[in-house]
């Protein structure tokens, strides 16, 4: 399942480029008008049910609650999603398309042991409620969010994701701050500086939790949300987690960690149980477009004790963020992992 948000200045606009970036095939699944003019459009690769119509929500964070929200109720009431492509449960073919998307033998032999105690008859639902009952979903209320402090290993596409954040925090109505902790990284300053000027959002620099303290403090005095982009560090590393301590201890901060599903799926397992341990309340997963195994988006957004805000799709500001279900999980499993 492909899932994509686009932001326009009108309906018509909206469309035109659901068509171009998805094809004749997508469906508009939500819409609604975003602060301070456009629309937000969320559009779907899948012929799936549409989820049932809502009241409208302050931005497209709420687009995802809503929509994770009704594939669960579906799921738990035992009523399939529409889908083209339904497969009996096999046990042995789940382990087998398991294997495949490279997921860690331990975690796809508890999947496949929880799915078959569901009693479904369709591999994909079965899976589902497997995973349902695994992952935390933890999206961003960025109508009211505390300052977050952008955290994780070198490449996984933090400032990307700062920048997303922004994003995010400017269709709910937010005044942004971004603010780049990484000072001595080539060129990180000023990739940053480009995404707020895209932004029209503020920005500074700070070395380090003792220079960044005052801004945090002053950006929440005017209601402006700070975001936190850092230089990168393997948090299983103890001197290193040490080493940005002190950043995951400010007042008014909320530690989001980001990982790669580039990665392998232990060792993405181990850097996102590693970044909960550091302080990261959160995770975010990138690269999903680009993996073509998803055994490590599943180790990761499976982590015990790690909640998952969100993956992206594109290294772009525009691709923005999404909510990953448990459907949406299980059918990247299931269904992409019978075609490798």
């Amino acid at each position: 399942m492909q899932l994509r948000t686009f932001l326009a200045g009108d309906m018509k606009a909206a469309l035109a480029e659901v068509r171009a970036e998805m094809g004749p095939d997508a469906v508009i699944i939500a819409s609604e008008r975003a602060k301070g003019g456009g629309v937000i459009v969320r559009a779907a690769l899948d012929k799936m049910e549409a989820p049932e119509q809502q009241e409208p929500s302050e931005g497209p964070t709420d687009f995802e609650t809503t929509y994770r929200d009704a594939l669960v109720r579906r799921l738990r009431d035992g009523k399939p999603a529409a889908h083209p492509t339904r497969r009996r449960f096999d046990r042995a073919e789940l382990l087998g398309a398991l294997a495949r998307h490279r997921l860690p033998d331990t975690l796809a032999h508890m999947l496949a042991e929880e799915s078959a105690k569901t009693g479904l008859s369709d591999m994909t639902l079965a899976l589902a409620a497997a995973i349902d009952a695994r992952l935390t979903p933890a999206p961003i209320q960025f109508a009211s969010a505390a300052a977050l402090l952008v955290v994780g290993p070198n490449g996984a596409g933090k400032t990307a994701v700062a920048a997303k954040l922004a994003a995010h925090a400017k269709l709910a109505g937010r005044a942004v701050m971004l603010i780049a902790g990484d000072v001595a990284g080539a060129g990180a300053v000023a990739r940053l500086k480009e995404f707020a000027d895209h932004l029209d959002a503020g920005i500074a620099t700070a070395d380090s939790a003792v220079a960044i303290a005052p801004m945090i403090a002053q950006a929440a005095t005017h209601g402006t949300l700070a975001v936190i982009d850092t230089a990168g560090f393997d948090p299983r590393q103890p001197k290193a987690a040490a080493a940005f301590s002190a950043l995951m201890q400010l007042d008014g901060v909320e530690a989001l960690g980001v990982a790669s599903a580039l990665c392998d799926s232990e060792e993405i397992s181990e850097i996102a149980a590693a970044l909960a341990q550091s302080g990261a309340t959160r995770l975010v997963i990138t690269g999903a477009d680009l993996a073509r195994r998803a055994g490590a988006l599943a180790a990761a957004a499976l982590t015990p004790g790690q909640r998952l805000a969100y993956i992206t799709r594109s290294p772009f500001v525009a691709g923005g963020l999404e909510a990953l279900t448990s459907l949406g999980l299980a059918r990247l499993l299931v269904e992409a992992g019978s075609a490798q």
